[in-house]
């Protein structure tokens, strides 16, 4: 039997321009100019704003987002009425300038004309498909050459075992072929520059490299490297010496005579492809602090972010449908017109909000690590997480957290991301609250004072921090030592 009854439920709910606000504060500048052009692209009654009137200028960051509606609401008000359809000298400025007329050249015939070179190159792959053209193969086999060049990755290495290639072409390329064809071309693409690409683990890939040494130049370091390799692969890898050694009946001087030739190879062979042929990432910080003599200053990076508007266009056609007596047709234009300039006032709102929020959490973010951004000393930074940030400019942590994710700062000392600034914290033996980044910093400082011949161990470098006034256990500095992308002592060990 069915009930009614009245009940209270407390819900908690994100409008649609939260939901735009947060996702917009997770984008770094570098996104953030293609995310307006995609809304600029998908939303008609939004612009960007290239006049000077005093109406639409960008407001204060301090301002932002305050007055928006206001704005946009006026601009809808003071436009004058237009005709129902658009006519194309509405796309044309009658002020706009020829090209041609714009033009100039200033040298003269006898002036020396030169020009910038600019590098350029193939790729990677197209280097090894220009070495499988020049092969005598059978179309077959040519199309099997492709499809394994097409699986050799930017280090230079097969992905794919050969039995799925062989699956592969059967179902993908129509060829029908066997584990032992499939083995041969790989071994022909094996012989092709850079020494070493087409193999399908580092061991493969270093006997490669030194079977071609030792066929153009043969020495005795070269083919002790190849014994070193072949019989005590996995010895060589966890530096266990006394065990090749002992496997190999070698001497110590021999033994580092192979090792010697084995550091000179190149375990990723892809890499050494010339770096005109590659592309360049470079970062472009959100936010740039500059340290003007006892001060620093804070400036926010929006080069890319331009003046948005609300369309005259669609402010002119809401006014003149809403003025008028409307038909079904015209109800429904009104609606979808409504709907867009609604989406485009969202937008210009969320991105201003952004700009404050982002300004307002790096100024926090300056001021709490005030001292390590005046000097550059690890050790004077602060122990910093989430909470603290969030309490001082009373936003979420999940704000705080969006801010501080893929965000760089452009300091006096270096382009830095976001996140290195918070860390946790932890008392010292006097009672001091210090940074774990400043325990790593220490760490590491010990680490490179070390005898690369008895490398230190987890449980001394522990010993040697505690005699520096921080108390943490083993288990803590193999953590640390770990997150700095330190190998263990055995690992770090170096033939004399």
């Amino acid at each position: 039997m069915l009930n009614q009854r009245l009940q209270q439920k407390l819900l908690q709910k994100l409008s649609p321009q939260q939901i735009l606000l947060m996702k917009l504060l997770q984008i770094p500048s570098v996104g953030l100019e293609q995310r307006i052009k995609q809304e600029i692209e998908e939303n008609p009654a939004l612009e960007v704003d290239n006049d000077e009137s005093p109406e639409y200028e960008r407001d204060d960051q301090q301002e932002a987002g305050s007055d928006q509606d206001d704005y946009a609401e006026s601009s809808l008000d003071e436009v004058s009425n237009k005709d129902n359809e658009f006519d194309l000298n509405d796309y044309i400025n009658e002020d706009d300038v020829p090209s041609y007329k714009l033009q100039t050249n200033n040298y003269s015939n006898d002036d020396e004309h030169k020009e910038i070179p600019f590098a350029s190159g193939i790729t990677f792959h197209e280097l090894l498909t220009q070495q499988l053209q020049q092969q005598y193969l059978s179309e077959k086999k040519f199309q099997i050459g492709q499809y394994i060049i097409g699986n050799i990755d930017d280090s230079g290495y097969l992905e794919r075992a050969i039995e799925a290639i062989v699956d592969d072409l059967a179902f993908s390329q129509n060829i029908a072929t066997k584990k032992e064809e499939v083995e041969e071309v790989l071994k022909i693409i094996q012989e092709f520059e850079p020494a070493g690409v087409g193999a399908r683990d580092l061991k493969e890939c270093l006997l490669i490299q030194l079977h071609r040494k030792a066929t153009e130049t043969p020495s005795e370091g070269i083919s002790l490297a190849i014994q070193i390799l072949s019989r005590s692969f996995m010895d060589f890898t966890k530096k266990h010496f006394q065990k090749i050694t002992k496997k190999l009946d070698i001497s110590d001087e021999k033994l580092k005579m192979g090792i010697d030739e084995i550091l000179k190879l190149n375990p990723k062979p892809g890499n050494s492809l010339s770096e005109t042929t590659r592309t360049n990432h470079y970062i472009i910080p959100d936010f740039n602090i500059t340290n003007n003599g006892e001060k620093l200053e804070l400036t926010l990076n929006s080069w890319n972010s331009p003046d948005l508007r609300v369309s005259n266009a669609f402010a002119s056609m809401m006014n003149e449908i809403g003025s008028q007596k409307q038909s079904k047709k015209q109800k429904e234009a009104l609606s979808f017109i409504k709907q867009k300039v609604d989406s485009a006032k969202w937008f210009i709102d969320a991105i201003k909000q952004r700009q404050h929020t982002l300004y307002d959490t790096m100024y926090a973010i300056m001021e709490y690590q005030h001292d390590y951004l005046m000097t550059g000393d690890d050790t004077k930074l602060k122990p910093m997480i989430l909470k603290d940030i969030a309490e001082k400019v009373n936003l979420d942590i999940s704000t705080i957290s969006r801010v501080a994710n893929s965000k760089y700062v452009q300091t006096p000392f270096g382009t830095l991301l976001l996140k290195s600034f918070f860390s946790e914290s932890m008392q010292k033996d006097d009672g001091e609250e210090v940074s774990t980044r400043e325990i790593k910093t220490i760490l590491k400082e010990i680490i490179s004072e070390e005898d690369k011949r008895k490398p230190f161990t987890d449980e001394y470098l522990m010993e040697r921090l505690r005699e520096k006034g921080y108390p943490i256990a083993r288990r803590t500095v193999a953590k640390y030592r770990e997150q700095l992308q330190i190998p263990v002592a055995r690992l770090r060990k170096e033939m004399e």
